[in-house]
């Protein structure tokens, strides 16, 4: 008897020493996994984490992309608010000084209560020009990059001031220059107009909104001179003069060369960032 117990008690030290030296095994080689996925992990990409907490990369980059997204167009929002205030501006002060030369030439007549005011102009005249200047300033690159044409020819500022001064000389040549009849007149003027499309402009989509321009802008003056808001002196084209189509036309083309400019700012700041 105490033979055997003796024999059971080393089968089962026996035992209980194979099963600690399979769990030092065990802990061994886990331990060798572990070292070996943290540096795998080190020399390695980063090791996503999957957890209630973690974010797969599909859901970073989404993440990302649309906040890149909406700041770009909280960008653009913000240029055609800045673009649109510059053109309203540049439209309300040319409209103040040109107007302001057509009434010292009695070209057009205003009523008394009009005149006596401090521009000696009516009050609309400015909002309804800077207005008019802030949606064609807007339109012209619109069409360019609608039609896929982008307007490259002369794209700098000295070009534009340029072109303002001849916009503000036809100007003032409708209203200084004595011919014999108004249709030399407006025959000059038109010219001069195309000129200055030719030299500052030449795009098809300038030509296209420029006439377009010029034909609504004459619908709204002749509807504007038939109800008596003012009038123009001898005129030769039902209520107007001829020659104010040339007039609308060389201010458009004159707007719209500032627009693709200030356009033409925003890509090139868009393109630095």
């Amino acid at each position: 008897m105490p033979r055997l117990e003796s024999r059971a008690w080393s089968c089962s030290c026996a035992a209980r020493g194979r099963h600690n030296a399979q769990l030092g095994d065990a802990a061994a080689g886990l331990a060798a996994k572990v070292g070996e996925m943290l540096s795998s992990s080190v020399s390695g990409p980063s090791l996503t984490l999957v957890g209630p907490g973690a974010r797969s990369p599909s859901t970073a980059s989404t993440s990302a992309t649309s906040t890149t997204t909406g700041s770009s167009t909280l960008n653009l929002s913000q240029h055609l608010v800045q673009r649109s205030v510059v053109l309203f501006v540049v439209g309300a002060f040319m409209a103040l000084v040109l107007n302001l030369l057509q009434i010292q030439r009695n070209v057009t007549l205003f009523p008394d209560e009009v005149i006596s005011t401090l521009f000696s102009s009516a009050w609309w005249v400015p909002p309804c020009c800077g207005t008019a200047a802030a949606v064609v300033g807007l339109l012209y690159p619109c069409i360019d990059s609608h039609l896929g044409e982008p307007h490259k020819f002369k794209r700098e500022w000295a070009s534009v001031m340029r072109c303002i001064a001849v916009f503000v000389g036809i100007n003032h040549a409708s209203a200084k220059l004595d011919f014999a009849n108004n249709v030399q007149l407006s025959l000059t003027l038109a010219a001069l107009s195309l000129g200055l499309w030719w030299t500052f402009d030449r795009s098809r989509s300038g030509l296209g909104l420029g006439i377009t321009i010029a034909f609504v802008a004459t619908l709204i003056t002749q509807f504007l001179v038939y109800n008596g808001v003012y009038q123009y002196t001898s005129p030769d084209f039902l209520y107007i003069r001829s020659w104010l189509p040339c007039i609308f036309f060389s201010g458009g083309v004159t707007v719209g060369n500032i627009g693709r400019q200030l356009a033409m700012l925003r890509s090139m700041s868009f393109l630095s960032f």
